[in-house]
């Protein structure tokens, strides 16, 4: 089962200008087939499959807790999005001539009729995301190294949207999806080293530049997160210490960090009036709000 915690993982920063296209372009690591979706049903059903898992606990450990990291990651992106959206309307009366005109002329047109200037589970080409973008094999050489390769081009396509946009929310997002996204390639790495005793991880980092080019991924580098493993659970997981240990690369010791990061606020996004979200007169919310609240 899974514990939510109403926080993000990072601290975004507030909205302020719009801009629909890039946001567009942020959902490929969303519902990409390398997007925070892929990342998370893998290892979710990599995790639910495999079987002997009492035998090589360390494994299933790993895969099982960096799936439950990858839910705050599709959160994460999804808030990203929705705040590269917020104020992307032209005026807040529906009545009133054409509030989405920009809406027609954006990229995403779903963005706006079909989410309510919301996140939407597909690519950066509208396309949804698919279950077949999940591999698990049952062989666990077969799954680990499939990770690997999942996390890398991963990377590389985060690279390409970061050379895409300049926003403040996104550039955030991605400075910290790198570091984050090293941490799983280097703990799958280790993974497969310790059961054949190639060092894959040796390959890293794909492609060949490191986090601290860019200035985002450099300040989470510089508090020690790429060196961090969370552990997602009060209890459990425990045993993805027997991987996650050692030096790291770029100098200094690994840790497994007992429980989530503290993270951000979460996001509380202000209503939008032209696509008739959250569709409640504002005056008619509050008076249900406040008789709820009166009443538990």
């Amino acid at each position: 089962m899974f514990l939510r915690i109403d926080r993000l993982q990072i601290e975004l920063p507030m909205p302020s200008e719009p801009d629909p296209d890039a946001a567009a372009a942020v959902q490929e690591l969303l519902g990409g087939r390398f997007g925070e979706m892929s990342t998370l049903m893998n290892y979710t059903y990599q995790s639910f499959n495999l079987r002997g898992r009492d035998r090589v606990k360390p494994f299933y450990d790993l895969i099982a807790n960096i799936a439950t990291e990858e839910l705050g990651h599709i959160e994460l992106v999804a808030a990203t999005i929705n705040g590269m959206l917020t104020g992307a309307t032209d005026g807040d009366d529906p009545a009133a001539g054409t509030p989405l005109a920009r809406g027609a002329r954006s990229r995403n047109t779903h963005h706006f009729i079909a989410s309510g200037l919301g996140a939407l589970v597909g690519n950066s080409m509208g396309q949804p995301w698919r279950g077949d973008y999940v591999f698990s094999s049952g062989d666990l050489v077969m799954d680990l190294l499939h990770n690997f390769f999942l996390e890398n081009g991963a990377r590389l396509q985060k690279m390409r949207v970061y050379e895409m946009t300049d926003h403040p929310i996104a550039r955030q997002m991605l400075g910290y999806l790198l570091v984050r996204g090293g941490v799983h390639a280097l703990a799958y790495g280790k993974a497969l080293e310790s059961l054949t005793g190639v060092e894959v991880w040796k390959l890293l980092p794909i492609p060949k530049i490191d986090n601290s080019a860019f200035p985002e991924a450099r300040a989470f580098e510089e508090q020690g997160s790429h060196r961090k493993l969370y552990r997602f659970s009060p209890d459990d997981y425990r045993h993805v210490q027997a991987i996650w240990r050692g030096e790291h690369p770029q100098g200094g010791a690994l840790e497994v960090v007992d429980g989530a990061p503290e993270g951000g606020p979460p996001q509380v996004l202000p209503e939008e009036p032209a696509v008739f979200s959250p569709g409640v007169h504002p005056g008619e919310l509050e008076e249900i709000a406040s008789r709820l609240l009166r009443s538990s």
